[in-house]
């Protein structure tokens, strides 16, 4: 099976929303999953597409807020480790079941930090949180670490595929593993659990160009940032 993987280096909020969904648009004309790992230049937030703006915006002082093409609830970028997956209709992961594909992308993440000498484990069932906010309690399937939530995600399916965005919150002694050594598990993983093939993904100067178009036009318009 194979698929791309794009390493990428930090990027401002609208960027990195920008990209992802790029990937899923291109998603089908690719034919191949692609695994995109990244960061952020700046302190942000980003919140679900569905959430509203004035509610999210109470919650917490922080600033740039940037909306998800994905759900989920209010998750912070200060030292996380962000990734997200965009998957062709071809793929069997697009034909899964939403919790199914939850299930299995945090599967893999689950044996990924295993194998970097964490016990970590997937809930079992949700715990409570906070209004709005991700990474206050956990839904099932959510991976923990000493029985905090460590990493969360949200999906979105359309005609182009479906697109996961993920975020790897550890506390500061796990993160001492760093996150090279994360993106090298994740890859050993994939070819090992599900017989992945990697081909990296280098984005062309057409690339960046639709990627630029849809930082500036959606994700930094104050129109699609308080849509809701």
């Amino acid at each position: 099976m194979q698929w791309g993987l794009l390493i990428s280096p930090l990027g401002s909020p609208w960027d990195n929303m920008a990209t992802d969904e790029y990937l899923l648009s291109v998603a089908n004309e690719r034919r191949t999953p692609v695994l995109r790992c990244y960061g952020w230049d700046m302190e942000a937030m980003s919140f679900g597409y569905f959430q509203s703006y004035e509610e999210i915006a109470a919650l917490t002082p922080v600033r740039p807020l940037v909306r998800r093409l994905t759900g989920g609830g209010l998750v912070s970028h200060v030292s996380d480790w962000t990734y997200c997956v965009a998957i062709p209709i071809t793929s069997d992961w697009y034909r899964l079941k939403a919790c199914e594909s939850y299930c299995r992308m945090h599967s893999w993440l689950n044996a990924s930090f295993q194998s970097m000498g964490l016990e970590t484990s997937l809930a079992e069932e949700a715990i409570v949180s906070g209004p709005g906010q991700c990474f206050i309690g956990a839904e099932k399937h959510d991976v923990l670490y000493k029985g905090f939530k460590v990493a969360g995600a949200a999906q979105r399916r359309t005609k182009q595929g479906l697109l996961i965005q993920g975020s790897v919150q550890l506390p500061g002694t796990s993160q001492g593993l760093g996150r090279a050594a994360w993106q090298d598990a994740l890859k050993r993983v994939g070819t090992e659990k599900y017989g992945i093939e990697w081909s990296m993904v280098h984005l062309a100067d057409n690339d960046r160009h639709h990627i630029d178009l849809l930082a500036s036009e959606r994700y930094q318009s104050e129109m699609f940032i308080r849509r809701r």
